[in-house]
């Protein structure tokens, strides 16, 4: 069983149509439906254990030891972890002080919270724009233990919930009905109106704790990785259905979902190849190539009309795709996909005439513009909210925002850039 918070009682379903005000964000909460379609839940497999590798610290009072609205003074913070939320309008931060949370456009520090015990936070998770966080510690001096999810109120600066696990906690997804905790080899799905453990999914080993969650669909679309090498279960929970996607020969390194969860992008540790499917039935619709040589993808994102895919990984390189795919066209036929696939010119003229005597690599599609990114930082990438503009962030504090031509297919453009983690004078 979850253990129990000693602070105040599960909180009610989360209204997303709040907005940030000022330093406090706004009451971001409302009774749940009256009548709510829930999951049978089954038993929870998650206890209290004493295991001090995973504690390090023991919880803090939470009405106390939260440093005011301020950025990181003396010196820059080390960024944990840094994620955007469900519209991408914003991003939050886990440093080894604390947390903060960003605006993209206009770029901008919207708060930071220090904890005054200096308490590293590994993995978080905001809600929209909202008061309502999920927090897990790391670092050498955890705020809180890596073990459990700590649900974080910023209106009243405590922690109003936690659920404590048997193993680390390796990722958190939030919808504004459920609440998604990702372990190594488990991920659990919990009821966001009272934290009632809907459902549970066994996985294949999974250290980066891959899943992802549809934001505007009506019912729940989960995917993670399957309990095979390179397999993705699509889990629908309108239809109570789970399908089965074999999506790489490799191990999955990366996927995202669209905002609806009707396409799904995936990347295996190779990283030279990007599929994409449809998850109703788990047709391939597409296919392209990052690169010949092997690399880590970090992350991968669609735009919100689904026109353009970005993909960002360790050779220091932003790539933006054209995406093709007719969402009217379940054909699972993979070879009627690729022969209807629209290759770009540059990409397939000057080989057509002897395009089946060569390697697959000189018919694949390739990326229509790229931005090289400085340094060896990890990068996670999403759309902005204007035409062909992408928001870049990386873990040294970096924030890029581009823009694409995709006719032209050159680099793209630096519109403007900053340094999240750079000391600043205290807001007030």
């Amino acid at each position: 069983m979850d253990t129990p918070s000693p602070f105040s009682p599960p909180f009610p379903l989360p209204n997303t149509s709040s907005k940030f005000q000022s330093l406090n964000l706004q009451r971001y909460l409302e009774q749940p439906e009256a009548q709510q379609h829930q999951l049978r839940p089954q038993q929870a497999a998650v206890e209290q254990v004493n295991d001090e590798s995973l504690h390090g610290s023991s919880i803090k009072n939470p009405e106390s030891g939260v440093g005011s609205n301020h950025v990181f003074v003396n010196h820059s913070a080390t960024a944990y972890h840094v994620t955007f939320n469900q519209d991408y309008g914003c991003f939050a931060i886990g440093t080894d002080r604390g947390f903060g949370v960003y605006n993209c456009v206009p770029f901008g520090e919207s708060f930071c919270r220090n904890f005054e015990n200096i308490g590293g936070i590994g993995i978080i998770e905001m809600l929209f724009r909202s008061n309502i966080f999920a927090f897990v510690g790391h670092g050498d001096h955890p705020q809180y233990p890596r073990n459990k999810v700590m649900i974080w109120d910023d209106q009243q600066s405590c922690c109003i919930h936690e659920l404590c696990f048997r193993s680390e906690v390796r990722r958190i997804r939030l919808r504004k009905d459920c609440l998604v905790v990702v372990l190594e080899h488990k991920i659990f799905v919990y009821n966001f109106s009272n934290l009632e453990l809907l459902f549970q999914i066994e996985t294949t080993t999974n250290p980066k704790g891959l899943c992802e969650v549809s934001q505007t669909a009506d019912q729940l679309v989960l995917v993670c990785p399957g309990l095979q090498k390179g397999q993705v279960w699509v889990k629908h929970n309108a239809s109570k259905s789970t399908k089965s996607i074999v999506a790489h020969d490799s191990v999955l390194a990366c996927f995202a979902l669209t905002r609806e969860g009707n396409l799904l992008a995936t990347a295996s540790t190779k990283g030279t190849l990007i599929r994409i499917f449809n998850t109703l039935e788990g047709a391939l619709l597409q296919e392209v190539r990052r690169g010949l040589d092997r690399a880590e993808i970090y992350s991968l994102s669609f735009s919100p009309t689904a026109q353009w895919l970005a993909v960002s990984s360790d050779k220091g390189t932003v790539h933006v795709f054209s995406l093709k795919v007719n969402l009217g066209n379940r054909s699972t036929d993979k070879s009627n996909c690729s022969s209807n696939s629209r290759v770009p010119v540059a990409a397939s003229s000057s080989f057509s005439f002897i395009r089946g005597a060569l390697p697959k690599y000189f018919s694949s599609e390739w990326s229509v513009a790229q931005f090289r990114l400085p340094g060896v930082s990890q990068y996670i990438v999403t759309f902005g909210n204007e035409n062909n503009t992408l928001i870049i962030l990386g873990w040294d504090g970096s924030f890029f925002r581009c823009k694409f031509d995709p006719a032209s297919g050159k680099e793209m453009t630096q519109l403007e850039y900053h340094n999240f983690l750079e000391p600043e004078e205290p807001c007030n």
